[in-house]
Formats: structure tokens, sequence, C-alpha cells
């Protein structure tokens, strides 16, 4: 059996108690180390907490070559942990549909996700959301643009964007980073990005959460990661009110 546990934001303690009931009740348990990360807590820590040693996972590990983690699931209880809710990354929704397809058995414990508490942190309506977007950093000689074009769309159709920054094993995008791409991108054609939302540290003690033009992001100081980007669309007055009054609007 293969079992998807979430465990929320920030930190260890944001698992449900059916997560960690799960967890102590496993044969093997895996961490998904590159979609998200739990900032606020150690792999140790969370071997700790949970009394059981996590091994951790990267891309390559989960994409490429998952046959171990299936082998064992067809055999005994494995859990699957990843921050924020197991769904949300079709990395996760390929994994359960190879589960499934040698007849393995899989559940999934949810758990909060940035992709809903975004909307609590900006009071900007679920509703309006259109298509969210991953910004990676530049490479040599690759320069993607299709987050611009994402965000464009959205914004013709009035709707706002979640822009996911680049994870990787030695580095995290920050909103700064993340903004001064998207400008050139908008100055290339030529269309403006009239306002940004940027969200840093969600679920801990001490997240910020601050929204303003290009130049007023770029000088703010959001701390350590995780970062996260939304560019809304058109604001209903209850939207810019909020953003107002928590965000510095």
């Amino acid at each position: 059996m293969l079992t998807f546990v979430g465990l929320g934001l920030f930190d260890k303690t944001d698992i449900s108690e059916k997560g960690l009931l799960c967890i102590r009740q496993a044969e093997h348990v895996f961490l998904d180390s590159y979609t998200s990360c739990l900032m606020g807590s150690t792999v140790g820590e969370l071997e700790e907490f949970y009394q059981k040693p996590v091994h951790r996972l990267f891309r390559e590990d989960v994409e490429q070559h998952p046959e171990h983690i299936l082998e064992l699931a067809g055999k005994g209880l494995v859990v699957f942990l990843c921050a924020g809710d197991p769904m949300v990354s079709t990395t996760h929704a390929d994994l359960r549909i190879r589960a499934a397809e040698r007849g393995i058995r899989t559940t999934i414990i949810h758990a909060a996700s940035i992709a809903s508490a975004v909307c609590g942190l900006t009071g900007l309506q679920n509703y309006r959301f259109g298509k969210s977007c991953s910004l990676p950093f530049p490479q040599k000689n690759w320069f993607p643009r299709t987050p611009f074009d994402v965000i464009i769309q959205n914004l013709d159709r009035r709707l706002h964007t979640i822009v996911y920054l680049d994870i990787q094993k030695d580095r995290f995008m920050t909103i700064p980073d993340a903004v001064l791409l998207l400008e050139q991108m908008a100055t290339e054609k030529h269309i403006p990005i009239p306002l940004y939302v940027g969200i840093a540290r969600a679920g801990s003690d001490d997240g910020i959460v601050l929204a303003g033009t290009a130049e007023k992001i770029c000088a703010g100081e959001f701390g350590p990661p995780l970062h996260i980007l939304v560019i809304p669309g058109e604001l209903h007055d209850m939207e810019r009110h909020y953003l107002e009054m928590f965000a510095g609007l």
C-alpha cells in the first residue's frame, strides 16, 4: 500500500493527526525533497518527531526511477511525504497512477497547500484564479517565456496568477529574483505588469505578504525561503481593501 501524506505549509507540527498516525504505522517513509520543502524543520527533526527514519527523494528518484518505492509498496506499508497537499504536483499524480497500474492500493491524506493558503494571505478570491505557472532559473541559452504568456492570458481574462518559484538543491528563487525576470519579459513584450504580491514563509509565525509595483517589491525585505509570487488581475473592492490592510498596498 502506498499512502501520500501532506505535511502542510511550514514545519513538522502542520501535519494532521491522521497523517502522523499513518507515518508511525508505516514500514518505509519517503520524503519528496524537490517539489517543495518544509523550511521550518530539518529531516532530522522530522525523524525524531515521527519516530521513524525518513529517506529523501529527488526528482530523478520519483520521475525516472520509482521502481524501488513501488516494489516496497507492493509488499508492505509505504508512506510518501510531501510539503503542502500531495496531489498539487503532477509528479505525485503520476506516481499514484503507476502504483495503481501495478495493482497497488493507494490513499491520500490531505493537508494545507499554498494553492489554497494564498487566498487567505492575500484576500484574493479563489474562484478568480486562472492557470498557475512555474518560473525556473534561466540557464545558458535557455530563458523560457511561457510563464509570462500564462500571466498575460490570465490578466486578459481579469484572473489572478500563482507563480511558483524555482527550487533547486543548492538555491531557492526569491521574490525579487522572480520580479526581475518577469520585468525583463514584460519589457521585451511591451506589456507591463501593474501589480505584484509577494508571499514569504507561508504558515510560519514570521510570514510576510507585500503588494506593490515591481520597484516596491524588489526593494522589499522578504527574508529566508520559501517564496511565492501572485500576479493579481483586476481587483474587486474587497480584494483591494484586504491587500491595503494586510499587504501594504
